[in-house]
């Protein structure tokens, strides 16, 4: 089996990269940062088992389409992809400069939009696969100072339940993550106790558990908040 899983050095990308590496799935991460690719793929690294890694930048059309070349000739058909790549940069929309909201745009939702159009068409031929998107609880409501984010997070979402309709009559299932509060380095330097957070193994160990379940059967969204933020 293999997983394709961008923004995979940290946080979430990183606990569900080492979730899926530890059950046997062979791995194709990206990143922005080569040399956090490389220490992740160090520390992975087993006789006989496959780890790639593609550094680009997400918000950047030419860098991905040169990412889903690589990908199609040097790893092969995808089993699952996890889109996690994204960006959170608070303010208020009314009073933000233009390119806060653009620079999510490229990230939250357009990487996602073309990465998921290259493995999807293939997921669609082969009848078989999964895609995850790891959205926000920003896509179900505003939140406060994160007006932009809010946005693009709520069109990931939608893109979400698009890819859904238009790949389960193909035995393709697609998920969506909606997360709150992540301890992730986000959140570096903050005094609030780790019980306050949702972890990023929680969402790892949710998303194998997904991906176990019974052919006939698409997990649509899954809200995972701190019990008590």
């Amino acid at each position: 089996m293999k997983a394709v899983i961008t923004g995979a050095t940290k946080g979430i990308g990183r606990a569900i990269a080492i979730k899926l590496w530890q059950e046997g799935y062979d791995l194709l991460l990206a990143a922005r940062g080569i040399k956090e690719l490389e220490k992740l793929r160090d520390e992975l690294f087993m006789t006989g088992r496959t780890v790639l890694i593609y550094a680009m930048d997400c918000s950047v059309k030419q860098e991905v389409y040169q990412f889903l070349d690589h990908a199609e000739s040097a790893f092969g058909f995808v089993n699952v992809l996890v889109n996690n790549v994204g960006t959170f940069l608070p303010g208020s929309l009314l009073d933000e400069d233009d390119e806060i909201f653009e620079k999510q745009q490229d990230l939250n939702v357009n990487a996602s939009y073309y990465i998921s159009k290259f493995f999807g068409k293939k997921m669609r031929s082969e009848k078989q696969g999964h895609i995850f998107n790891i959205c926000s609880v920003a896509s179900k409501g505003p939140v406060k100072n994160a007006g932009s984010y809010s946005v693009t997070k709520t069109a990931m979402l939608s893109l979400n339940h698009v890819l859904r309709q238009e790949l389960a009559p193909h035995n393709v299932k697609v998920t969506a993550f909606l997360p709150g509060s992540t301890k992730t380095s986000s959140w570096e330097g903050t005094t609030i106790p780790d019980e306050k957070f949702v972890q990023p193994e929680d969402i790892a160990e949710t998303l194998y558990t997904i991906l176990n379940l019974s052919k006939g059967v698409n997990v649509d969204e899954v809200l995972i908040t701190p019990l008590d933020f």
